[in-house]
């Protein structure tokens, strides 16, 4: 058995999902006129998430402080600095390769991707990823923190689907 592993993510049209400082503000420009249901189908189809020390520090602290949104999954946090776990909070210095393919051959649902770049780009280079839903947002940052850092590449993938909600196009890549 193979988990499938889901890339799910909004980033900029020059391709940045952060602000040089990490601030994610361009985000709260999306006006929402129609239903958008994407975010909740994901977590439908997941168990489990993963993310870099930074994206938890920024969930945890600025999204949802009081909150934490993922807590009927069990969250991987790839830190250089672990903390106690919890029940369903497991810190790892483990590389995000490693990490995703270990968790790939445990029973359970799908796998998301969360964040930043650092974690991204080494899953993208060892072609760990199934599935990438891109929302890009029709903004020019200019500079900023990319989603794909410079890695090994290329990877080649196919587009599944594309579609524009609340101006923003989002598109579902897969492997070839």
């Amino acid at each position: 058995m193979s988990r499938e592993v889901i890339l799910y993510i909004a980033t900029s049209l020059d391709g940045y999902i952060a602000e040089e400082d990490g601030k994610i503000d361009f985000l709260n420009n999306v006006e929402v006129t129609e239903e958008d249901t994407s975010y909740e189908e994901l977590l439908e189809k997941i168990d489990t998430v993963i993310m870099g020390r930074t994206t938890y520090h920024q969930v945890t602290t600025e999204l949802a402080p009081d909150n934490y949104p993922y807590e009927k999954q069990t969250s991987y946090i790839i830190t250089h600095h672990p903390e106690a776990n919890t029940e369903t909070i497991i810190y790892t210095k483990d590389s995000p390769v490693k990490l995703v393919e270990k968790l790939k051959e445990e029973s359970g649902k799908a796998i998301w991707i969360v964040g930043g770049g650092s974690i991204v780009a080494p899953l993208v280079e060892a072609n760990l990823i199934d599935t990438y839903i891109i929302a890009t947002l029709p903004i020019v940052l200019g500079k900023g923190i990319p989603l794909f850092p410079a890695f090994k590449g290329p990877v080649q993938l196919k587009i599944d689907q594309v579609y524009e909600k609340n101006g923003m196009v989002y598109t579902t890549y897969s492997k070839k």
